[in-house]
């Protein structure tokens, strides 16, 4: 790892885990036979079992990754970014030796993938996974709204997954290595980009 790396490097357990709940569509990608198989699967976050917690979710039972599993797997979460413009750095007026760069967070949680196929786990990682992502709502949708030989069916045409985490890595490229006076320019900058994902990053350089 450079030392530019282990700058930007972030290890506090809650602040990984924060991007993980609110990020939870996971890019998985596992190797095999010299081949990396790479998947988009939400997961959801075990806090309680094993020492770093274990990744939940499903994939088609047609997808091909199921049948190679166990095997090691790295699942990445991708967290707020966005382009950063020279011009926003007050010190280009001094000298003009500055270039553009990519402001970001990413997740990567190590571990060994497996496979789940009884169906009592796979309806309660339906359970689980509906629940975080309706919790929000004024009228909540839960699994046992459908039809119970509805959710049988469906349950026949899914496989789950769960990656017990081994070690986690962060990595959050928002200007630490810039002047105060350079990140105050890149939040102003941000923001007047008007977006979302401007102001989500907008907030990362602000509490670096």
């Amino acid at each position: 790892m450079t030392i530019a790396n282990r700058l930007f490097q972030v290890t506090d357990p809650a602040v990984l885990q924060g991007l993980v709940k609110t990020q939870p569509l996971a890019t998985l990608v596992v190797p095999h036979e010299g081949t990396l198989h790479v998947n988009h699967v939400p997961l959801f976050l075990d806090p309680a079992r094993g020492p770093h917690g274990t990744l939940v979710g499903h994939v088609g039972r047609g997808n091909g990754l199921w049948p190679l599993l166990p095997q090691k797997a790295v699942a990445v979460f991708h967290g707020p970014q966005a382009y950063v413009s020279p011009s926003w750095y007050p010190s280009k007026a001094i000298d003009g030796k500055q270039v553009p760069t990519w402001n970001y967070a990413t997740v990567h949680a190590h571990g060994t993938l497996h496979a789940v196929d009884d169906p009592v786990r796979l309806r309660a990682i339906l359970h689980t996974l509906s629940e975080q992502h309706e919790a929000h709502r004024p009228d909540p949708w839960g699994i046992d709204d459908a039809p119970a030989d509805y959710i049988d069916k469906l349950l026949g045409a899914i496989v789950g997954v769960e990656l017990a985490v081994e070690r986690w890595e962060g990595v959050w490229k928002v200007g630490q290595n810039r002047t105060d006076t350079d990140r105050a320019g890149v939040v102003q900058g941000l923001l007047a980009e008007g977006t979302s994902a401007a102001r989500d990053m907008a907030a990362l350089v602000l509490a670096a």
